[in-house]
C-alpha cells in the first residue's frame, strides 16, 4: 500500500514538473525572445487558412450561407488547431519526452504577446522626436488614420494599443494555457485554441461590410471567451494597484461606455490605475468616430505611463503563472 501510494506521488511530482515546466519555459521564452523574425507563427498558419476559407465562402452572397460559413470556420479553426498542435507535441513526445516538452515550450510560447506588446510599443515611442517617422511605425500597429497624430494623441494611441491587447495577447492566453493544464487537452491545446479564436476576430470579426454575417459568431465567440480573463484581468490589476476598491469603481463607472464587452474593462483598468484618460476621437479611413473616455486626467500620458502600464501586464502574467504552478501541486 505505501508503494503505491509512494508511486502515485513520484508520478504526481513528476507530471507537476512537466507541467510546470512547459509554461515557466514558455513564459520566459516570450520574456526573453518573443517570436523570432522570419520564423514560420501558429497565427500565420491560421491567417492562411482563413483566407482560403473566406474566398470560397464569399462566393456565396447569401446572408444566412455566410453565416453558416463563419460558424463552421470558427468551430473547425478552433477544434482544428488545438488538435494539430497537441497531436504535434504528442509526436515529438515520442522521439523524445525531453524533445516534446520543448515542442510544447516554444507552441505556448507563440501565444503569448507580452515581448511583442513591448517591442511594438517601444518601436513607436523610440521615434517619438520624429513625428512623421513615430505616425509611419504606428501605422503598423493600430486601425486608426495616424497622419495628422500630434505627440499626444500618439502617447494615447499607444496606450491604448498596450491595454487592449493584454487581454486578448497576454493574460487570456495564460488563463486558457492555466486551464488547460487540468484537462486532457492540456496548456498548448487549450492556449493555441483561444489563439485561434483572437486570430479569427482580428481578421473578421467586424461588424461592417462584407464581414457583417461571415464574421459575427467568431466576434461572439471571441466576446464570451474573453469575457472571464478580462474580468480576472481586472480584479487582479486592482489588487495590484493598492486602491483596488477606488480603481474597481471607476471602471464600472466607465468600462460599460465602450460598446465591446471586453476592450473597455481591459483599457479603463490601467486608465484607473496610471490616473490618465483614454479614449475620445479617432478617424478611420477619414471618417470621425467618438470612442468613450475612459478614467480621470489626473496626469498626461507619456512614456513612462505606458512603461507603467506594461510593467503591470507583467506583474499579472506572473501573479497568474506562480498561483497556477501551486494550484498544479495542490490539486
Amino acid at each position: 500500500m505505501h508503494a503505491v501510494g509512494r508511486h502515485l506521488r513520484e508520478k504526481r511530482r513528476a507530471l507537476w514538473f512537466e507541467t510546470g515546466g512547459i509554461l515557466v519555459g514558455a513564459a520566459m521564452l516570450d520574456f526573453c525572445i518573443g517570436d523570432p523574425w522570419g520564423w514560420i507563427h501558429p497565427v500565420q498558419v491560421m491567417g492562411w487558412s482563413i483566407e482560403q476559407f473566406k474566398s470560397i465562402a464569399f462566393r456565396a452572397k447569401n446572408p444566412i450561407v455566410l453565416r453558416i460559413a463563419g460558424v463552421i470556420l470558427t468551430i473547425a479553426l478552433i477544434f482544428g488547431s488545438a488538435a494539430i498542435a497537441s497531436g504535434i507535441v504528442a509526436i515529438a513526445s515520442l522521439i523524445h519526452p525531453l524533445f516534446g516538452s520543448a515542442i510544447a515550450v516554444i507552441l505556448l510560447a507563440s501565444c503569448f504577446a507580452g515581448r511583442s506588446l513591448r517591442k511594438a510599443a517601444d518601436h513607436v515611442l523610440e521615434a517619438l522626436n520624429d513625428l512623421e517617422e513615430a505616425r509611419s511605425r504606428l501605422r503598423l500597429y493600430v486601425g486608426r488614420d495616424t497622419e495628422n497624430l500630434a505627440k499626444p494623441e500618439i502617447l494615447r494611441a499607444v496606450l491604448e494599443t498596450v491595454t487592449e491587447n493584454a487581454v486578448d495577447g497576454v493574460m487570456a492566453p495564460m488563463f486558457y494555457a492555466l486551464l488547460g493544464a487540468f484537462t486532457p487537452v492540456g496548456s498548448v491545446g487549450c492556449a493555441i485554441a483561444f489563439k485561434a479564436v483572437s486570430t479569427l476576430d482580428s481578421m473578421i470579426g467586424y461588424r461592417e461590410a462584407p464581414y457583417t454575417d461571415f464574421g459575427w459568431f467568431s466576434a461572439k465567440t471571441d466576446d464570451v471567451l474573453t469575457w472571464l480573463p478580462c474580468r480576472l484581468t481586472v480584479f487582479t490589476l486592482g489588487l495590484i494597484s493598492g486602491r483596488p476598491f477606488q480603481v474597481w469603481k471607476i471602471c464600472q463607472r466607465d468600462a460599460p461606455k465602450d460598446s465591446s464587452p471586453n476592450s473597455g474593462w481591459s483599457e479603463c483598468i490601467y486608465a484607473a490605475i496610471l490616473g490618465v484618460q483614454v479614449g475620445g476621437v479617432n478617424y478611420y479611413r477619414g471618417v470621425e468616430k467618438h470612442k468613450p473616455l475612459l478614467g480621470d486626467p489626473l496626469h498626461s500620458i507619456t512614456i513612462d505611463k505606458i512603461h507603467q502600464a506594461m510593467t503591470l501586464t507583467r506583474s499579472c502574467f506572473l501573479i497568474w503563472l506562480l498561483i497556477g504552478l501551486v494550484l498544479l501541486y495542490v490539486i
